[in-house]
């Protein structure tokens, strides 16, 4: 993007600490990425097989400053050069929640700057138009990850329908669960990707849950059912086990997605969050939008997982619909996805 040399860009600091990731991010615009910085805490959750909340939270107490500071030096600006600061205040983990929420609020009193509460699930929708600044709604975005997995119609920028979502394990659950069964460790998208190139993802048919019905989804059988088998086959090759089962996944996620897309009228699928990253679903994606005179994005995996970037640019965004988030406001763990319609 080349910036306009007669006016200043309008600089948000964005940070995120919904989970297990300490992110800080500059953004210029709601668009070109001065700087995004993310510290990951898988090391310190791998031995328990899931992110723990209270470790998670003083993680993020220890590392919010550092990783802020080195956000604005990688943009080569200080806190005196920015327009806002924005924090992802929902959903999440309460306690991650308040470390980034009481970091964003602390510089917008001492800089006496805005300060712009952002949604987790529409960052991650927002996160298409960083690549992208001409994408053409209306979009079909499958986000999916180890919280939430969902079918979003987006109509415009702001402008959002769930047209279905997993009515118990999200997709990233579902693999988390299946590693950890499996003895592939820690985060289980990765571990159970890796291993399924090494076998053969016809080997088990295993159920595809929820198919033909709707665009809601189901993991929990599926998870169930790949227990089930092994136990009953315990010659089963694990890469086998684990490509028919990613194979089962990303079959579902897949279809439901570009039958969304059809019934909407939407010519371009979109994937969003951590599952956005598995290889296997984004070469299925494209192919069926090909196949369908259809386009398919597909976000860099920086900007699948979760960042402070697009917390950065969806504050942009919210800021100028909408003013800025009254320093009154706290986290709210539970927050859902604004619709219309």
């Amino acid at each position: 993007m080349v910036t306009d040399a007669r006016r200043v860009p309008e600089l948000v600091l964005g940070i995120e600490t919904s989970c297990d990731e300490t992110a800080a991010a500059v953004v210029a615009d709601g668009r070109e990425i001065y700087s995004s910085i993310v510290s990951s805490q898988v090391d310190l959750h791998a031995r328990f097989g899931g992110v723990v909340p209270e470790i998670a939270s003083r993680a993020h107490l220890e590392l919010i400053n550092v990783v802020v500071a080195e956000a604005l030096v990688e943009a080569g600006c200080d806190f005196a050069d920015l327009h806002a600061v924005a924090a992802c205040h929902g959903p999440g983990l309460a306690g991650a929640l308040l470390v980034g929420v009481s970091a964003a609020k602390a510089v917008a009193l001492c800089r006496s700057i805005p300060y712009v509460g952002v949604n987790h699930l529409e960052a991650h929708l927002q996160a298409a138009w960083l690549d992208e600044p001409d994408l053409a709604p209306p979009l079909a975005v499958l986000i999916a990850s180890g919280g939430h997995t969902m079918i979003v119609i987006v109509e415009a920028r702001g402008s959002y329908r769930v047209v279905g979502q997993t009515v118990d394990d999200a997709a990233g659950e579902a693999f988390d669960k299946v590693a950890r069964f499996l003895g592939l460790g820690y985060p289980g998208g990765p571990a159970v990707d890796a291993v399924a190139t090494e076998g053969d993802p016809r080997a088990v048919r295993f159920p595809r849950p929820m198919a033909g019905d709707g665009y809601d989804f189901s993991f929990s059988g599926l998870k169930t059912a790949v227990v089930q088998y092994v136990r009953a086959h315990p010659e089963a090759a694990v890469a086998d086990v684990a490509a028919s089962f990613q194979e089962a996944v990303v079959d579902v996620l897949s279809t439901k997605l570009l039958a969304a897309a059809r019934d909407a009228g939407a010519r371009t699928l979109v994937l969003g969050g951590g599952v956005a990253a598995n290889r296997s679903l984004r070469s299925r994606v494209t192919d069926l939008a090909a196949a369908d005179d259809r386009r398919a994005y597909l976000p860099g995996p920086a900007l699948c997982t979760d960042n402070a970037a697009m917390i950065a640019a969806t504050g942009w965004y919210r800021l100028h619909a909408d003013g800025p988030t009254p320093l009154n406001d706290g986290a709210t763990p539970g927050l859902r996805l604004p619709v219309v319609g």
